[in-house]
């Protein structure tokens, strides 16, 4: 989903599939809707509507990500005054030096298989609360709250309901009677960090078989099925070659579809979490037709607690449960990381450890056995407010500052 950018402060101016599963393998199934989202929604007239749910014309399935901001940050005071460091951006060719306040504007990020409900309250306000029983109390940060949401109910067929109408949101596993009338999106996409195969959302928006591809060719504007479309391959900054299904094959441009303009290519790949390619790295995606829709809601179980044990620099270690960043508390939650133009956001569940490399950089190994380099992002970087350590056994807590860690090693 998309963010939008906190403009507060200067104004004046993604294991996330349990051991064995595989979506190639579920492409045999019966097309049944386990991986739609579902549940029931609860209008301000009293009205209730239950079925397979659409957020806005973007996410279906319950692997697809929920974003907001959180307002409260109850560990970050641990953080000394000291480490606290004076940030820099870039708006509109300006550059500005500003004091961060380290109590907005962290990000909120999660599967919708990890939520229990969603309740609006007035405005970009939200609460929502995780299967866990933790509710987090979130405001705005992205176009998830405020979507107007489609639900297939088996008796009145779609209907529409504004956000502002909304009174509550539960999530369900989808009974077996639920039959989707649609397909899911799946395939290879070759980028120049590699080959990542899943499920596909286009353009951070297209993922079934009916939505559609924009573009103009020599004959005019075109609107293709992405069920129809065999491949996309980047021709350049302004267009792409697009082959169908039946062989006929076009060059598009002039739309965010098949441009640089594109907002990102989200894969569901089982052995990194949610992938978002840049166009910069984009090279070809070849999609597979199948009837998987990928994990039901009860495959997704309450998270756990984080506990590992964290080394510093000299060697000591401390372990217990820990507050990475000052934030992320939960195995659901996200580590974020990009390399060579793929932004990773991995669930803290597939993580086996994180080794501190520089200030610019992280070390990941996931419980695959796989190893990433990180960049960029506030986890991985300089930037990262440190980890709080609550020792095991005692009621101790003991802070490391992102400068001083050299690996932690996740239980």
């Amino acid at each position: 989903m998309k963010r939008t950018m906190p403009l507060v402060g200067f104004a004046a101016m993604l294991l996330l599939f349990g051991a064995g599963y595989s979506p190639a393998a579920a492409s045999s199934g019966s097309g049944k809707a386990e991986g739609f989202i579902y549940g029931t929604v609860e209008t301000e007239g009293g009205h209730r509507y239950t079925g397979i749910i659409r957020w806005g014309d973007e996410e279906a399935f319950w692997d697809d990500l929920f974003n907001s901001d959180k307002t409260k940050l109850p560990y970050i005071d641990r953080q000394p005054e000291d480490q606290r460091k004076r940030r820099d951006v870039h708006v509109l060719g300006f550059h500005i030096g500003y004091d961060w306040d380290e109590g907005c504007c962290r990000q909120f990020v999660a599967r919708f298989g990890d939520i229990a409900e969603i309740r609006p309250e007035g405005g970009e306000k939200v609460d929502v609360r995780m299967k866990t029983g933790t509710t987090y109390h979130l405001d705005d940060g992205s176009n998830d709250i405020g979507a107007e949401l489609q639900i297939e109910d088996p008796e009145l067929g779609a209907v529409n309901i504004e956000w502002k109408r909304i009174e509550r949101i539960t999530f369900a596993a989808a009974p077996g009677s639920a039959r989707p009338e649609d397909t899911r999106l799946y395939g290879e996409v070759a980028t120049e960090d590699g080959v990542f195969r899943g499920f596909v959302q286009w353009d951070s928006q297209e993922c079934l078989g009916t939505d559609k591809l924009d573009g103009y060719s020599e004959d005019g504007k075109l609107s293709l099925a992405m069920g129809r479309i065999r491949s996309i391959e980047k021709k350049g900054r302004s267009s792409s070659g697009v082959e169908m299904r039946d062989g006929r094959k076009f060059e598009l441009h002039g739309t965010n579809d098949v441009d640089s303009s594109i907002r990102g290519i989200f894969v569901e790949d089982e052995r990194y979490g949610r992938v978002k390619v840049s166009w910069d790295a984009f090279r070809r995606v070849d999609f597979n037709e199948g009837s998987a829709t990928g994990r039901g809601y009860a495959d997704y179980k309450p998270a756990k607690e984080l506990h590992a044990k964290v080394t510093d620099k000299d060697g000591k270690t401390w372990k217990g449960r820990i507050i990475f960043d000052l934030d992320e508390s939960e195995s659901w939650e996200m580590l974020d990381g990009k390399h060579r133009g793929v932004e990773y956001s991995i669930p803290f569940e597939m993580v086996r450890s994180i080794e501190r490399v520089d200030d610019d950089s992280s070390a990941v190994t996931l419980k695959t056995g796989r190893d990433l380099k990180l960049e960029e992002t506030q986890d991985v970087t300089e930037r990262n407010a440190g980890v709080l350590v609550l020792q095991e056994g005692s009621a101790s807590e003991h802070y490391v500052a992102w400068d001083r860690v050299d690996k932690i090693e996740f239980d």
